[in-house]
């Protein structure tokens, strides 16, 4: 395990994790959630170590790569991002623990995190498991995937952003489709509705994923984060948002080398 360390170089809240496994580079965190014993079950605990995660990154930004457990041909398990909240804790929930919001809170601070969000997706992605995965930027997805919110089957409602972000991803009738019907979508469902941006096998998921990455990562940092930023503002602060954002960038030295740099390659 590749603990998370803080801008000093010391470690983050806790002697290490117990529900993720984290690879840290240059210009990026992957993060694989690792509870396979219960399908990767949201417990608190690992809502916890997600907003450890987080505060990390809100520090010093970097891509983001989310995913869960690889099937393995040792032990014979199946692949599987997450199986939903645990439903041993949810069983014993109430209003105010609801009126909290413990899943919805750290699903809103990645989709808020200040780079792009990847998620690499195979297997069940269940309940919190695909809220999860619709607080990404990006989604990549395997042939095996299963994604879908079958919490009113359970008798309560997909509550961290599954009823809002879900429309904006997918359109109001399949949304209703997943979340009053508990349509399970496969993969290759997924990327016919636009719910997942590409469709890998297993195999060579995660080197997809880092590719994504890389392309993140050769745009200027600063400018990508102002556009993210700028893409999920209100409609009501447009234009004005973009013409400070590009005041911001207009006067960055990484514009002036990429432009020069450019301008250089068109006179060889």
């Amino acid at each position: 395990m590749t603990e998370v360390m803080d801008d000093a170089g010391t470690r983050l809240g806790t002697s290490g994790f117990v529900t993720l496994l984290v690879e840290e580079r240059e210009d990026r965190l992957a993060v694989r959630l690792h509870r396979p014993a219960v399908k990767n079950a949201i417990d608190q605990t690992m809502v916890d170590e997600l907003h450890a995660v987080c505060t990390h990154l809100e520090r010093a930004p970097k891509i983001l790569i989310l995913s869960g457990t690889p099937a393995s041909s040792v032990t014979g398990s199946k692949a599987v991002v997450a199986s939903g909240a645990d439903i041993a804790q949810l069983r014993e929930r109430r209003r105010d623990d609801a009126l909290a919001g413990i899943n919805s809170g750290v699903f809103d601070r990645i989709a808020k995190l200040p780079m792009p969000v990847i998620a690499a997706l195979d297997g069940y992605a269940l309940g919190g498991g695909a809220e999860l995965a619709y607080a990404a930027d990006f989604r990549v997805g395997t042939p095996a995937l299963r994604m879908g919110n079958p919490e009113a089957n359970l008798g309560i409602l997909a509550a961290a952003g599954a009823t809002w972000r879900l429309k904006e991803l997918v359109g109001e009738p399949m949304a209703k489709r997943i979340l009053l019907a508990g349509k399970v979508l496969t993969g290759e469902e997924c990327l016919a509705v636009g719910l997942i941006t590409d469709i890998v096998e297993p195999g060579v998921l995660m080197d997809s994923a880092h590719a994504l990455a890389d392309a993140i990562a050769a745009q200027d940092p600063l400018a990508v984060r102002l556009t993210k930023t700028v893409f999920h503002a209100p409609r009501e602060v447009h234009p004005v948002i973009d013409t400070m954002a590009q005041g911001m960038l207009f006067e960055s030295q990484a514009k002036f080398d990429r432009m020069q740099a450019f301008l250089d390659r068109k006179k060889k």
